[in-house]
């Protein structure tokens, strides 16, 4: 499955991405914030097989963001539906990818959750020290609605997306 936006696109991870997830997700200084992942791009590649069912059954996705020209710009999920809504992360985005690449991707879940999956929030945990991932989501309007010494906790409505959609359209 592929979602295309203005600049980039996502698409749900593949077997052949097992390498470039590993990478990512070894990185030190981008994964700081996410949980730790250790083992070899073969135990990766079976991670990926599993997960490839609960993308099939609808549960989870995960998805590569990728410029019009297949390179492969960084990671994201969506997982922990609950009820009517849905919750995204493991964001992780290469240092070379484009300016505009977290927005556009950012945009692309939010239509994929609300629009394509239907759901009517999103909610979503950020690490305390993550300054730059707070202060994005607070942008957009999402709200901390509670904390604890590890993490921000997050809402986001459906309806405060469609008002900020305004103001980031150009991105879509």
């Amino acid at each position: 499955m592929q979602i295309s936006g203005k600049n980039i696109n996502i698409r749900t991870v593949e077997i052949e991405d097992a390498p470039f997830i590993l990478e990512m997700r070894q990185n030190k200084i981008k994964a700081k914030y996410l949980s730790k992942v250790n083992g070899t791009v073969e135990s990766q590649k079976e991670w990926i097989i599993t997960y490839k069912q609960k993308e099939e059954e609808k549960q989870e996705f995960y998805f590569v963001i990728e410029s019009k020209k297949n390179q492969r710009l960084g990671l994201v999920r969506m997982y922990n539906f609950k009820g009517n809504s849905f919750c995204w992360g493991s964001w992780l985005i290469k240092e070379n990818a484009p300016q505009t690449t977290a927005i556009e991707s950012a945009l692309q879940i939010y239509e994929f959750g609300f629009y394509y999956l239907g759901f009517e929030r999103s909610h979503f945990d950020v690490r305390r020290g993550n300054d730059k991932v707070i202060a994005f989501h607070k942008r957009f309007g999402a709200k901390i609605i509670d904390e604890n010494e590890l993490d921000y906790f997050f809402n986001f409505e459906k309806k405060d997306y469609e008002i900020i959609k305004e103001k980031y359209k150009r991105y879509l």
